[in-house]
């Protein structure tokens, strides 16, 4: 067998981000982090797309992680990065520990649904709230990195490496748990739960602790958005923003824990253009490059870098 060279890939593109977070210019510095950020969100549903599930609601985790920032900016006036960096997707886990009891028993198109019944209840709680903005939302504090308040370019280029490095660690985390029992147990689940069970294992168990680890992900990422953006309303749990996720889901494919990064950038690369060169038309240009990917490659852009890989596999010593 070949060496698994994940991880130290991982760290080489994470210091390619740094370099470019400290000298590309401000624009792309911000698309940078925001790809970083809906790179997180994607990685979680990878976790549960290779047990055969897809959440069409993980904008509910999404949206509590950037108002969990919010919030704790109001009420407590706080501003530190790291300290909202941990608890926004600490918020999100428990509240996806609490549903995952219920969801963990629904599969297949009931599964979806019920993921995006619970973000548009979200949703309807944010737009009928005053106190948290109604439909406009607010806007939240500087963030601060232990120390003054930054301007507001170094604010940007620091957030990027915040989330760079909280990207290599939640990727290194993941791509270990599913070199794991738990994690391997994913292909025997979306093939035959039954069998699972009969091998000593809970399923329910299993598809929870990745809904719960799915939910904790997509709270980092709500939070690095909302301190991105320095404002949060209630399209962060609409229905729009969780299929953003599923297309860069179908983008990215399955086949390794930096897929998802890489598909988030070429979807905010993408939507970018689209929208600048085809102001009335770029839902049409998403969507067909959409039908593009399934028609012609099923199995996402990270499959091009697997059949790229294969001589140099064959030519590896074993």
């Amino acid at each position: 067998m070949s060496r698994d060279r994940t991880l130290p890939g991982l760290a080489v593109a994470t210091l390619v981000l740094l370099g470019v977070a400290a000298a590309a210019p401000g624009w792309m510095v911000f698309t940078l982090v925001v790809s970083l950020a809906q790179g997180l969100v994607v990685l979680g549903l990878m976790v549960l797309w290779r047990a055969g599930l897809m959440s069409f609601g993980q904008s509910l985790y999404y949206a509590v992680g950037g108002y969990t920032v919010g919030l704790i900016n109001i009420q407590f006036g706080l501003s530190n990065a790291l300290l909202l960096v941990l608890a926004a997707p600490a918020v999100a886990g428990l509240l996806a520990f609490l549903l995952g009891f219920l969801l963990a028993r629904y599969r297949d198109i009931f599964f979806s649904m019920l993921t995006l019944a619970f973000a548009m209840i979200l949703y309807g709680v944010l737009v009928k709230s005053s106190t948290l903005g109604s439909t406009d939302g607010f806007s939240i504090l500087t963030p601060s990195f232990l120390g003054p308040h930054p301007g507001p370019d170094a604010t940007q280029r620091l957030l990027t490496g915040l989330a760079a490095l909280i990207a290599l660690l939640a990727a290194a985390l993941v791509h270990r748990y599913l070199k794991s029992t738990a994690g391997h147990l994913a292909t025997a689940i979306r093939d035959n739960e039954i069998r699972v069970e009969y091998l000593g294992y809970s399923v329910h168990r299993a598809i929870h602790v990745k809904y719960v680890l799915a939910g904790i992900l997509a709270g980092a990422g709500g939070a690095i958005v909302a301190m991105a953006i320095g404002h949060i309303d209630p399209e962060m749990a609409y229905w729009t923003t969780a299929g953003e996720f599923v297309f860069v889901a179908i983008l990215a494919g399955a086949g390794s824990v930096a897929a998802p990064f890489l598909g988030a950038i070429l979807f905010v690369v993408l939507r970018t253009y689209a929208a600048q060169y085809t102001p009335h038309l770029w839902h049409m240009v998403l969507g067909g490059t959409l039908l593009l990917f399934i028609v012609f490659l099923p199995d996402g852009v990270w499959s091009l870098f697997e059949r790229a890989c294969r001589p140099l596999k064959r030519r590896a010593p074993s």
